[in-house]
């Protein structure tokens, strides 16, 4: 096989977690050329990239449907050996069947996995990874070589950005999620700025979006900390997170990030479960989640914006330890 397009359209942690797919098949064929398919604003984190060849984008917003036929024709043109699409809804599905490569794999769960060569199960709750349910699509050809490990390269300019934040102690917190349950709750965050700042520099992380939450963490703990929430990029994030002494995340898209760059993380687990497998892998990771057994958890796979019991106790997670 030479050419291979890999379709994943959905979330920022997502497309990390579909970078072993691009890591094993560049491993098992070092000349064949990989593309890879993200929705708009997902791209930068495939820049510098050493296992692909080129980054598609798909706006969803402006015209989606007349996006799709445009990326089918194109991807028709480019006349695919195999077609990967790990997205599991309609609109990928409608991509890779208008792809027409010469095989396409995916997920049952896809609307148009009838269209496929292949499809596979894809279930959440037995433990499995995600990164295994993905490249679970490569069972069909010889790749020796798996790589689970997911993988972003920050350049040389992304490391020099976060140059002047690095200490000889540091650690990163990423505080926020689009989920309100899957965030450790500020309180908690407050607190850990508190015992960090002890043992060295504070830095917040996170989107524009994220700033003001960030803010009111540093001057509620009434310590020095900085906040860069807006002022990095994907990338010069993870380059940060690549050096720091410990990271703490949410089950969230920077729990990622850190995976994709083996940095040491902490990862706390609130309204979702680690067994759904977005856990982190990076080589020093662990887990932090309640240890009272609650019959309302998990309450949903991607959480929700408020507790739809009214307690939310999964967020009362020690972070003494």
């Amino acid at each position: 096989m030479k050419k291979f397009l890999i379709i994943q359209t959905a979330f920022l942690g997502d497309v990390i977690l579909a970078t072993p797919v691009a890591m094993t098949l560049w491993a098992n064929f070092p000349d064949a050329e990989i593309h890879f398919l993200v929705k708009k604003g997902n791209e930068s984190l495939l820049e510098n990239h050493e296992a692909i060849s080129k980054v598609w984008i798909f706006d969803k917003k402006e015209g989606k449907l007349k996006n799709i036929f445009r990326l089918g024709k194109s991807f028709r043109k480019e006349k695919f050996d195999l077609v990967l699409n790990l997205h599991r809804f309609a609109s990928s599905g409608i991509i890779a069947s208008l792809a027409k490569g010469k095989k396409t794999y995916g997920f049952k769960k896809n609307p148009l996995s009838f269209r496929y060569t292949k499809s596979f199960p894809h279930e959440i709750g037995n433990g499995d990874h995600e990164v295994d349910r993905n490249l679970s699509l490569l069972s069909e050809i010889y790749v020796p070589s798996i790589i689970r490990r997911p993988a972003l390269f920050p350049s040389k300019s992304d490391f020099d950005k976060t140059k002047d934040l690095q200490s000889a102690s540091y650690f990163c917190l990423a505080p926020a999620s689009v989920w309100a349950t899957k965030q450790l709750p500020k309180e908690k965050w407050v607190e850990l700025v508190r015992i960090l700042q002890k043992k060295g520099q504070v830095i917040l992380l996170g989107s524009p979006d994220d700033k003001n939450m960030c803010q009111e963490i540093i001057s509620e703990s009434g310590v020095e900390a900085i906040n860069q929430a807006g002022h990095l990029s994907l990338l010069q994030s993870a380059a940060l997170m690549k050096t720091a002494t410990r990271n703490y995340v949410n089950d969230s898209g920077p729990l990622h990030l850190a995976s994709s760059v083996n940095a040491p993380v902490t990862a706390f687990f609130c309204s979702t479960i680690p067994d759904f497998g977005f856990g982190p892998l990076s080589e020093d990771s662990e887990l932090r989640e309640t240890k009272e057994k609650l019959s309302c958890r998990p309450c949903g796979l991607h959480g929700f914006k408020v507790c739809p019991e009214g307690h939310f106790k999964c967020g009362e997670i020690s972070v003494e330890q």
